[in-house]
């Protein structure tokens, strides 16, 4: 797979809290993704946390909206560099799945993957403390497809592809374990705010 370093945008038009070499994108939220969306229902979904933890933890579309629900109202960043401003996500926060499964002291890292095989890592630290979770609603109505409905994670201090869309798991680590976009050239991590878009930047 090529990665194409030739993004291109609207014209950028500074504004607080808009990350260098990004746009407002306004009332747009392009779809972009590296898969074909699934067939997904809410009875097919099913999130798990499992590798270095305690309690190795599956819930369902009922057992996870039974938990405590927590909203996002902040902005999102893509790679590709537009940004969305005023966003709110519904869900849970991912700390409240992760405490069921009781991390263990030598996970350092995580890999999500998706129901469509998608993977992308991340730190532990980028999970935890109220910075991700996992959203079924965007601005009070169900996650459509097209945006990883049913459920997708929402990571959204980092760049968007690591929010991965049809989430389905969380495995702990101690270890960086690349995923798919970061095979393939982009960074391990992806603040926006460094423009961490690709491997070296």
């Amino acid at each position: 797979m090529n990665v194409t370093r030739g993004f291109s945008g609207r014209p950028r038009v500074d504004r607080p809290g808009l990350p260098p070499g990004q746009y407002d994108a306004g009332d747009d939220w392009p779809v972009l993704s590296a898969e074909v969306t699934p067939d997904l229902t809410p009875a097919d979904w099913s999130f798990r946390v499992d590798g270095l933890v305690e309690r190795p933890r599956s819930w369902d579309w009922d057992a996870a909206h039974a938990l405590s629900p927590s909203v996002y109202e902040g902005d999102i960043h893509c790679v590709t560099s537009w940004s969305k401003f005023g966003v709110r996500f519904g869900g849970v926060s991912l700390d409240t799945f992760l405490t069921a499964a009781g991390p263990l002291p030598s996970a350092t890292h995580a890999v999500a993957w998706s129901h469509t095989g998608y993977t992308t890592n991340l730190p532990l630290t980028d999970l935890t403390g109220g910075r991700a979770w996992i959203a079924w609603e965007f601005d009070g109505k169900p996650l459509t497809p097209e945006h990883g409905g049913p459920a997708r994670l929402l990571v959204p201090h980092l760049y968007f592809w690591k929010s991965a869309k049809w989430i389905a798991g969380v495995r702990l680590l101690d270890h960086d374990e690349p995923g798919f976009w970061e095979q393939n050239g982009y960074h391990k991590r992806g603040n926006p705010w460094e423009e961490q878009r690709f491997t070296g930047d």
